[in-house]
Parts: C-alpha cells; structure tokens; sequence
C-alpha cells in the first residue's frame, strides 16, 4: 500500500447508477463513443482511463455512483456529448493489482482494504481504478491501480 496524492486532471466523463457487475457493459458502451469524440473534436488524450466510485458496496447487486473518465489536455472550449469534469488532487492508499480482472477483488481490493484498515486511516468514500495497461476484456493480464481516497 502506498499513500499518495492524485494528480490534478482535467477529464471527458460520463456518470451512472449502477451495479458493479454492469461496469464491463457500461464502460465497454462509453469508452468508444468517447475516443470517437476525442478524435473529432481533436483533444488530447493526457493519461488512462479512469473509474471513479462512491460508496462501492461489496456485493455484485447495490446500485452506486460511478463515473468513467478519460484524461484530456484541456481544451480553450468544449462543447461536446460528455462533461470536462476537473478533478482535483485528492490523498489515497493506493495498490497496484496485475492479473486478470476475475481476481481484481481477490487479490486487489481485499489486500488493500485490510492494509487501510489497519492501518487505521479512514475511507472518504470515494475509490478509482486507474488502468495502466488495459488489454482486453478476457486478458489474463492488465496493470490496474486501486486507490481508496482517505478522509485523514
């Protein structure tokens, strides 16, 4: 576990109530009519994807706030299908999980939540996924970063 701070980042984004096992649907019907915007309207692309949840509960069926971004150069204006969302730094614990995405709770997020609790830090609430290295939907591989936001 690492406590780090976010970087300050601009991002084309597109928020959603939903379960955690729609997040492959969702994201998999977002993510290209995105990249199609960013190449019409000629943005930047300045980082990976990035998923953004509040209050992630820990079964498959509870909906939540959840929010695909892409890191963009900010643009002089946009007046685009998405929102430009300005994402502040923000302190998280932060781990990186490399594998496939079935053991991405397994082996990623509940090693994680047991370090932040005991190391007795307090969840803000919020949680990302930062994709790294993205490789397909059956990969046996990608580099994804879990980081849970603290409040102190």
């Amino acid at each position: 576990m690492n406590i780090v701070e976010t970087q300050d980042m601009w991002v084309l984004s597109a928020a959603r109530r939903i379960c955690i096992r729609d997040v492959a649907a969702v994201s998999a019907e977002l993510s290209p009519v995105m990249m199609a915007e960013v190449e019409e309207l000629g943005l930047v692309v300045a980082g990976p994807w990035i998923f953004i949840a509040n209050n992630l509960p820990r079964d498959g069926k509870t909906p939540f706030d959840w929010r695909i971004c892409l890191p963009i150069e900010r643009p002089p204006a946009y007046s685009g299908r998405f929102e430009l969302v300005h994402l502040e730094p923000i302190i998280v614990a932060s781990a990186l999980h490399r594998g496939s995405l079935r053991t991405l709770f397994s082996k990623g997020y509940g090693p994680l939540i047991s370090d932040i609790e005991w190391s007795r830090h307090v969840f803000s609430g919020e949680s990302r996924e930062v994709y790294h290295d993205w490789r397909g939907p059956g990969s046996p591989y990608h580099l994804i970063e879990i980081q849970f936001g603290l409040a102190r």
